[in-house]
């Protein structure tokens, strides 16, 4: 290996090896909280190799992997997350008790699934990331195996993602057996010598969209996202919506865009269709739920939606939107699932909407953080979340995708409604008493949580007020894409 490959796979490199100490801290010597160290400082040393990365960048390393500016921020993004996951981790496995240290493992190397499916340029690569980040997500959702909703959670998700693998993988043995490759350079060097994608190339398209969309949970493919949600260890519930989904739209958009998969139109018409029924489907679904985790799962349905109405509108402009969407996304829907976190207690999820009724008045920074994501969830101007949604709307106007816009917005307002819900139960006064209100956690667990729920409150506001230096960096990753 040669040394600026070397460079270019260190946050690879870094966060596989920590996943390796803490495996043998744990043997040795159990302690939750330095397995959380560990894992915390290996995701910021990860994090830290970034720019030594981006000198050697873009860099071809063997025909799996390209790490390109464009990698790299997704790297970054996915790192942060995990970080930010570790970190609200901490406190909600402290007060559940049991043997806490293979899950900061099991984060770590799905962690690395995921970042190794952002920089994936092959089909190999492609489905050894994808199976490295959804093996350590079965584990982590049936994480707290004294209850009977997480490991029927993990039972759920195991069945219908071995499902889906098994339509990815035929599909990519019909991409293989119509181009003859497996590289997306390759491949997309041998369509461009074809005038029409043949029926064997579309349907290969075609399986691989249904394998991506269980993974995406768009509609049809949804069913699993909110009894996942609900069962999952909040902390785990916050990683499937932001990095694992993440992870995978990085990989779609880059795929693509190399293979210039739009040039069919029946390809184009079918995600616009699966945009639309996700936006309805996802929002009508969360207007009727009274458990905040299945809200937040049809919320985030909905959301994806939004992010294939900017996938579909395609050239760069739909690059920088997508990018800025799911920056925006990350932060509010972590952000949104810590609060769950904190609030959860030994007894269970505070995911019931009668664990927010009067929650302002018991806590009230954490009902103003709640507050602050549900509104940037929702679009509200000067949030991280305004930013994302002006972007998806500005590369439908330019790609004139009138309809799509018309359904985005019109879902817009619906969602607001339900976000407005929670917010009113928070500043709404209880009928039942204090004997409902979640036991406060540990002092040590309470500054943590804290720390990491301001920095992603103060996140929203700088991407909301100040997104320069963001957009800056993201039109150079973008300009790397597309050429």
């Amino acid at each position: 290996m040669a040394s600026a490959d070397f460079m270019a796979l260190l946050p690879l490199l870094v966060t596989a090896v920590s996943s390796l100490i803490v495996l043998l801290l744990a043997a040795f010597h159990r302690a939750h909280g330095l397995a959380a160290g560990v894992t915390s400082s290996g995701l910021a040393v990860a994090l830290m190799t970034l720019p030594v990365a981006f000198q050697v960048a873009p860099r071809q390393v063997t025909t799996l992997l390209m790490v390109d500016a464009y990698a790299i921020f997704y790297i970054g993004l996915m790192l942060a997350a995990s970080l930010a996951i570790a970190g609200l981790s901490y406190g909600y496995l402290e007060k559940r008790g049991g043997r806490q240290e293979e899950f900061y493992v099991l984060l770590l190397l799905a962690t690395l699934g995921a970042i190794t499916l952002a920089a994936a340029t092959h089909l190999a690569s492609f489905f050894l990331g994808l199976e490295l980040l959804s093996l350590s997500l079965y584990v982590l959702i049936a994480y707290v195996r004294t209850d009977r909703q997480p490991l029927e959670a993990g039972l759920k998700y195991l069945i219908l993602s071995g499902t889906s693998s098994a339509f990815l993988l035929f599909g990519m043995a019909l991409l293989y057996f119509q181009s003859g490759a497996m590289g997306f350079a390759a491949m997309a060097s041998d369509l461009g010598r074809q005038a029409e994608l043949s029926v064997q190339f579309l349907v290969g398209l075609v399986l691989i969209l249904t394998g991506v969309g269980f993974k995406l949970a768009v509609v049809p493919f949804h069913m699993w996202a909110p009894d996942v949600y609900q069962g999952a260890p909040a902390p785990v519930a916050a990683f499937v919506a932001t990095a694992s989904k993440g992870a995978m739209f990085a990989l779609l958009l880059r795929y693509f865009t190399e293979i210039a998969a739009f040039r069919s139109a029946a390809l184009w018409w079918t995600l616009a269709g699966i945009a639309a029924l996700s936006m309805f489907v996802g929002n009508l679904l969360a207007l009727l739920q009274d458990n905040v985790k299945r809200m937040l799962a049809y919320s985030s349905i909905a959301h994806l939606g939004y992010l294939l109405v900017a996938l579909l509108a395609g050239g760069p402009l739909a690059v920088e939107a997508v990018t800025v969407y799911l920056a925006a996304y990350f932060i509010t829907t972590i952000g949104a699932f810590g609060v769950v976190a904190v609030l959860s207690g030994p007894g269970g999820e505070a995911d019931s909407m009668e664990d927010y009724r009067s929650l302002f008045r018991r806590r009230p920074w954490i009902a103003a953080v709640f507050t602050i994501m549900l509104l940037s969830l929702a679009g509200i101007p000067l949030t991280a979340g305004f930013l994302g949604k002006f972007y998806v709307i500005a590369a439908g106007v330019d790609a004139s995708l009138w309809l799509l816009l018309i359904l985005l917005v019109a879902n817009s307002v619906i969602g607001l409604f339900y976000y407005l819900r929670v917010i009113v139960a928070m500043f709404t006064e209880t009928g039942l008493g204090d004997d409902r209100v979640w036991k406060a956690p540990a002092m040590s667990a309470s500054y943590l949580d804290g720390f990491v729920l301001a920095a992603l409150s103060g996140l929203l506001f700088w991407l909301g007020l100040y997104p320069e230096p963001l957009i800056g960096f993201v039109r150079t990753m973008e300009r790397g894409l597309t050429g």
